[in-house]
């Protein structure tokens, strides 16, 4: 403290006289004139300026040898580095500057300065934890990814850099492709800091590339826990993952587990197409045929699908067309409307060899909304009214140009998928596909042969009989039809 005030006056001392000299010689003119002891001496003024200079310069000598003296007698006071701190004080000096100058010109874009002026603070600091931070992600900048591959190793040896170092090697190994590497690297910095955002986010994405689904479930549940996921969305994307983690045992063996996973999956989100399907198959597949129509029926009042109505009929696979048009009434009276309804009815009165029911099932679908599937429909209706094989032809050559309809589409990129994934394939989204219309529809079909699926072909067909009174209600379907319309 009294050496700060000490050089606060010698300063203050240097600026007056300073001042007071430049005064003197506005004065004079000619020079100046110093008396001292009987002596006289006139100097003019440049050689008043050089004498200043001098001055100055003996002044600043006089404070590193105050400042040195107190140094040693503090040394031998007992600091035993107070002498290093005194001859090290510039370097330290030197070193911030550099390291200053350096996160400066990171900050403003050129990384080869950052890089040089990195390389200096390293030189003259001790400072590890900030000169190879600087060093790292200057030569990252600069492009110099050997470089700063190895100063993000050397972070490692430190306990309180260790995570800076994991996470830059992550961004590195996810930047060459190296996705093995970077999944092992993300776990340890996960398990270093499990609240950190960016970490659970890359885990998760890795963990769900690589099927590790338990791992997944685990790292989403960590994201719930800290705050960064609703629960609602939680719940979703847990579903997402148990109904993956529940593929994956199906794909090995059909086990009891399996079933159980596929079923809590539809309990977590019973919306979700795909686990609902999976669900229901499980149900049937273990003889539980009222769990699996629950199931089904649960799902199918979010959105009519055709993969619903698919296992819905594999529910009861010997039923007649009649006794399949009559179970599925349940199913139609909940959306009457819906353009999948129609279709759906369509299907299976032809089916049944109902043809002008199904047509008036369909409705106007065909000048509405003319996909492929309905225009297909179309033609398997006027084939079935005994038409023209060119009134035929014309409605499948409609049905080649004319829109898929609804498609499994990420919401993120639009990509069109044939089936379901958690994972965009295009651009890597987690759950953001949905069933709907694609904005723009350029795709070729890929279920040619299923246009007419599985309900409108059952395994065993019994030869058709009159209606009896006990038919009244299957028949009267075609008036649900034309009520509908």
């Amino acid at each position: 403290m009294f050496w700060s005030l000490l050089k606060v006056l010698l300063f203050v001392a240097a600026i007056a006289a300073l001042t007071w000299g430049a005064s003197l010689l506005l004065e004079t003119g000619g020079g100046i004139r110093l008396a001292a002891g009987g002596y006289e001496m006139t100097l003019g003024p440049l050689q008043a300026v050089i004498g200043l200079l001098i001055l100055m310069l003996g002044i600043w000598l006089l404070m590193r040898l105050i400042g040195l003296i107190v140094a040693t007698l503090r040394f031998f006071n007992g600091d035993e580095t107070a002498i290093s701190r005194y001859f090290d004080r510039d370097r330290q000096r030197k070193g911030y500057q550099a390291l200053s100058d350096g996160f400066l010109a990171l900050a403003s874009g050129e990384a080869r300065l950052a890089l040089l002026r990195a390389q200096r603070a390293e030189k003259y600091l001790e400072r590890p934890e900030l000169t190879t931070l600087l060093v790292a992600q200057a030569a990252e900048a600069a492009g110099d990814s050997a470089r700063a591959s190895e100063a993000f190793k050397k972070l490692l040896a430190n306990e309180s850099t260790r995570f800076v170092g994991i996470r830059g090697l992550l961004h590195q190994k996810l930047a060459e492709g190296d996705t093995d590497t970077a999944l092992k690297l993300a776990e340890k910095a996960f398990a270093l800091k499990p609240k950190h955002g960016e970490t659970q986010d890359i885990l998760l994405k890795l963990q769900s590339d690589s099927a590790d689904w338990k791992g997944a479930r685990a790292t989403l549940g960590a994201k719930l826990k800290t705050g960064a996921l609703p629960k609602d969305v939680f719940r979703r994307r847990d579903a997402v993952l148990a109904l993956q983690e529940a593929r994956g045992i199906m794909d090995e063996t059909a086990t009891v587990e399996a079933r159980e996973a596929a079923i809590e999956a539809n309990r977590k989100s019973p919306d979700l197409i795909p686990a609902a399907v999976m669900a229901a198959r499980s149900l049937i597949a273990k003889g539980d045929k009222k769990g699996a129509t629950r199931v089904v029926k649960k799902a199918w009042e979010g959105i009519p699908h055709p993969d619903l109505a698919a296992v819905f009929a594999e529910i009861e696979p010997e039923e007649t067309p009649y006794a399949r048009l009559k179970r599925f009434k349940p199913l139609v009276a909940q959306h009457p409307n819906h353009d999948e309804i129609r279709l759906l009815q369509a299907e299976m009165l032809i089916a049944a060899e109902d043809f002008p029911a199904a047509r008036r099932a369909l409705g106007d679908l065909v000048e509405r909304h003319p996909t492929q599937r309905a225009l297909a429909v179309m033609a398997a209706i006027e084939r079935g009214e005994g038409s023209d094989d060119a009134v035929v032809r014309g409605w499948l050559a409609k049905a080649l140009v004319a829109p898929r309809g609804p498609q499994w589409c990420c919401d993120k990129c639009q990509a069109i998928h044939a089936e379901w994934h958690p994972i965009c394939s295009n651009c890597g989204g987690f759950d953001t596909l949905s069933w709907r219309e694609p904005q723009e529809d350029t795709s070729q079909s890929t279920r040619g042969a299923q246009l007419l699926p599985l309900i409108v072909q059952p395994p065993v067909k019994e030869p058709a009989k009159p209606a009896t009174a006990d038919e009244d209600d299957i028949i009267d379907l075609a008036a649900v039809a034309r009520s509908a319309d």
